[in-house]
């Protein structure tokens, strides 16, 4: 959420940054939040003249008051009609006053609601593109390579070793969940916790937050779009279950003012997700693809400002070297305008090589979404000087299997049908170098 004296003094900038994000139909919003500012700001000053006027008014009583206890005859008349007069003034200034309450509120609330759909700037390095068929490739790491025998679909590779049951998970809960079973499940929960190791060490703190929260943190951290498609809400109660654990991560900052020394805050947090999955599902999405629950290990980020895209560049870089400790290419995706949700300053994807598909896919995103949440959740720090700033906030994955149980089964198929099992997973796995098919 953009700062309404930056709209005020900027309105071209920010028409500008909303044709970038392809969103013209929200241009008239700049105009129309610009004159419901105004209207506020007027209102706000009718009602400090007001109030300077009823305390003058009431102020000018307590000496008419002491008249009037020595006065007689015409002059006491005089001295009452004096102060009736005054005291009619205050009450009717006191009814003006309760109703430009109302309307700054209502004025408030309006701005609020339209703020919260206008775009944040993107940083200038982002390019510009409709939609993500315009993301750009910036760097691969290790070799995609397509061996010479033909891979199965994720989840016949799974169902190979008994390990995934999707009629039972329809049975019992419908489409998109599912019981992972025996090998795939503790490979599963292998790579989570390589993934909290891996992070630990990179100096993050480790952390398990609530699965659920209230609807104004879920405002707070994602645009009215994707909390709309993505949340779940329990019936009859302001909470909601996460989507990711960032959700709850950042809220753990709401209304804080965090001392300068306390930052940047570094922190890795393990969750289930729950996720609406709206929209159209191609062939391959199906399987464990995408689905409404999940698990992942996500790293979180708040920092001061002027360190936000260092933070970034060191983030995604996290992920790039998590899997090719897996044994999986991957490559850099650069987000591009369009494709950004509107929070974010910046954005890229890092996505698994597919020898089956003989393509790559996302498993990893990385953002900066500068000041946005924390001006919307007022996360803010004390800097040397005493004055208070707000943060910045920024958010990876770091593992969220089953999709990268895809990637790790495909790119250790061998021609047998056995997977070859990551070094750095043989402690998790009991010391299993290799997992052998059972069917």
């Amino acid at each position: 959420m953009l700062d309404i004296r930056f709209i005020r003094e900027n309105p071209e900038a920010v028409k500008e940054n909303i044709k970038k994000k392809f969103q013209d139909e929200k241009l008239p919003l700049v105009d129309q939040v610009i004159d419901l500012d105004a209207k506020r700001r007027a209102a706000i000053t009718q009602v400090e003249e007001l109030k300077a006027q009823r305390n003058k008014l009431s102020k000018a009583n307590g000496p008419l008051f002491g008249q009037l206890k020595k006065a007689e005859g015409e002059e006491k008349d005089k001295l009452q009609a004096q102060i009736d007069a005054n005291m009619a003034a205050v009450k009717a200034d006191e009814e003006k006053l309760a109703q430009l309450d109302k309307d700054v509120e209502a004025l408030e609330e309006q701005i609020r609601k339209i703020m919260l759909t206008i775009p944040n700037i993107i940083d200038p390095s982002v390019p510009i593109g409709k939609d993500d068929s315009e993301n750009i490739e910036v760097e691969r790491f290790g070799e995609a390579v397509v061996p010479d025998f033909e891979i199965p679909y994720h989840t016949d590779i799974m169902e190979s070793f008994d390990g995934v049951d999707l009629d039972a998970a329809g049975r019992v809960s419908g489409s998109g969940f599912y019981y992972l079973l025996g090998d795939i499940a503790r490979l599963h929960e292998a790579v989570l916790a390589y993934g909290r190791d891996f992070m630990i060490e990179k100096g993050f703190t480790y952390c398990i937050p609530p699965f659920m929260i209230h609807g104004n943190v879920v405002e707070g951290v994602m645009s009215q779009t994707d909390m709309d498609s993505m949340m779940y809400k329990i019936e009859g109660e302001d909470l909601y279950l996460i989507g990711t654990s960032e959700h709850s991560m950042i809220g753990r900052f709401i209304d804080q003012i965090l001392p300068e020394e306390k930052l940047p805050q570094t922190l890795t947090s393990y969750s289930p997700c729950f996720r609406k999955e709206k929209g159209s599902h191609g062939i391959e999405e199906r399987g464990v693809y995408r689905i409404h629950q999940f698990e992942k290990q996500e790293m979180i980020v708040v920092c001061k400002p002027e360190d936000s895209m260092d933070w970034y560049e060191k983030m995604w870089r996290y992920s790039v070297e998590l899997f090719r400790n897996f044994d999986i290419p991957v490559r850099q995706l650069e987000c591009c305008s369009g494709d950004l949700a509107d929070l974010k300053v910046k954005s890229c994807d890092i996505e698994a090589w597919s020898p089956r598909q003989k393509k790559y896919f996302e498993v990893c995103s990385c953002s900066n979404l500068g000041d946005a949440q924390a001006r919307r959740l007022k996360i803010r720090y004390k800097d040397a000087e005493g004055k208070v700033q707000l943060a910045h906030t920024l958010n990876n994955t770091c593992v969220a299997p089953p999709r990268m149980l895809i990637a790790l089964l495909e790119n250790n198929l061998q021609a047998d049908g056995s997977v070859k099992i990551p070094e750095v997973l043989w402690p998790y796995m009991g010391g299993k170098k290799v997992l052998e098919p059972k069917k």
